[in-house]
């Protein structure tokens, strides 16, 4: 008996996720900003020079042949080197074998963990104002970002607000300290509080410490990790595209419990499969040979440089938010025309050729419209220019 055939009527179309998914408003505004010729303050490029041993460094390792995969949580000597300058800041002891991935940037430690540690459905406690990536990252995984808004002008935490956010499905909470945008550090108290709850409702926590160098007045980078009992479920996610000004190299870390690299090392593999390798003999070299003098001197340039940029938005009108760490400022709009953040980032480029990002990027709907971010990490005489531009609109 002839068995028919029976068609089935398909549509190519995109995923379910793919519709809403938009380009960020970081990088429209620097598509903008290099359409006019501006000056880019919207983007975290940390354009200030990349330190002589590490460039060296890379260069030789391609001349030397080292173009090829590398293990796929990274070179030997680079884990040792990021193990070793863990511990002598954070005095946590982390196995260069087993505890360390080299990662592609700390974005792809991020993914990597959550690829690893978490299940579509799950919840997971962001903090606003927080970095977009942070929250659209979880969407691309079927993971539920939940915000618990942040107290202006200091952003404090009310940590009866964490609280009350937490349900059933709450698996993790992400604390970035030093923070995108807003550049809090998250001090000492709040982080034992939050520690608190992580252990009373098991929860992992994914920290994003990728401004850890950049530190100012008597603030002081605590991590999580550090706290009592929280080693065991703290996801540390850093690296060096920020502290030697190699953003475009993409050579980031995690460090973690043995019992969770394995399997975020097998996604990072699946996804990224190493960082370049030759990238990663460089940045060894960085940790290697630069001592507490690069770092104290990093932060204190860009400490002059958050201090020119307050001045100059305080003249324009624009009143700021002073930042604790990080290289970014919060500043509130008024006077600049436009209903959204969007288009008020837009008039500001059109009118004085300098690029922000809106605030509404680092918030949830209907938020931030009134604020737009800078970023400060920029050679001198671009900042100046930039200043300049923003007095005289």
């Amino acid at each position: 008996m002839a068995i028919a055939n029976v068609s089935v009527k398909r549509e190519l179309a995109l995923s379910e996720l793919a519709p809403r998914a938009l380009q960020s408003e970081i990088r429209a505004m620097t598509a903008e900003c290099d359409r006019i010729g501006g000056i880019n303050l919207a983007q975290g490029v940390c354009d200030t020079g990349v330190p002589q041993v590490v460039a060296d460094g890379a260069t030789a390792a391609i001349r030397d042949g080292y173009n090829i995969y590398t293990r796929m949580d990274g070179i030997a000597r680079l884990r040792r080197a990021i193990s070793g300058q863990v511990e002598r800041l954070r005095g946590l002891s982390y196995d260069p074998e087993r505890e360390v991935v080299v990662t592609s940037g700390a974005t792809g430690a991020y993914h990597a963990a959550a690829m690893a540690l978490l299940n579509p459905g799950d919840e997971v406690l962001l903090f606003e104002p927080m970095y977009g990536y942070h929250a659209n990252t979880l969407r691309s995984l079927r993971v539920v970002p939940v915000l618990v808004p942040l107290h202006a002008p200091d952003w404090k935490l009310d940590l009866a607000a964490v609280r009350a956010a937490i349900t059933p499905r709450t698996r993790a909470m992400l604390i970035n300290t030093p923070a995108n945008p807003s550049g809090k550090v998250f001090p000492r108290a709040e982080l034992e509080g939050l520690a608190g709850l992580a252990k009373e409702h098991d929860l992992f926590v994914l920290t994003d410490e990728i401004y850890e160098h950049f530190v100012y007045g008597d603030a002081e980078h605590v991590s999580p990790a550090q706290l009592p009992g929280m080693r065991e479920r703290t996801i540390v996610m850093s690296g060096y595209s920020k502290t030697f000004a190699v953003t475009g190299w993409r050579v980031g870390y995690l460090v973690a419990d043995a019992k969770w690299t394995a399997a975020i090392g097998y996604f990072h593999d699946l996804t990224y499969v190493c960082a370049p390798a030759p990238l990663q003999h460089g940045v060894a070299d960085g940790i290697e040979q630069l001592g507490p003098e690069y770092y104290r001197g990093l932060a204190k340039d860009h400490e002059v440089k958050r201090d020119l940029l307050l001045g100059a938005l305080r003249d324009a009108g624009m009143t700021p938010q002073t930042p604790d760490g990080a290289y970014y400022i919060l500043a509130e709009a008024n006077g600049i025309p436009g209903r959204t953040a969007a288009e008020k980032a837009r008039t500001l480029l059109a009118e004085s050729g300098v690029a922000a990002v809106a605030g509404s990027a680092f918030f949830g709907d209907g938020k931030g419209e009134n604020l737009l971010r800078f970023c400060y990490s920029k050679k001198d005489a671009e900042l100046v220019e930039a200043c300049r531009r923003l007095r005289a609109r």
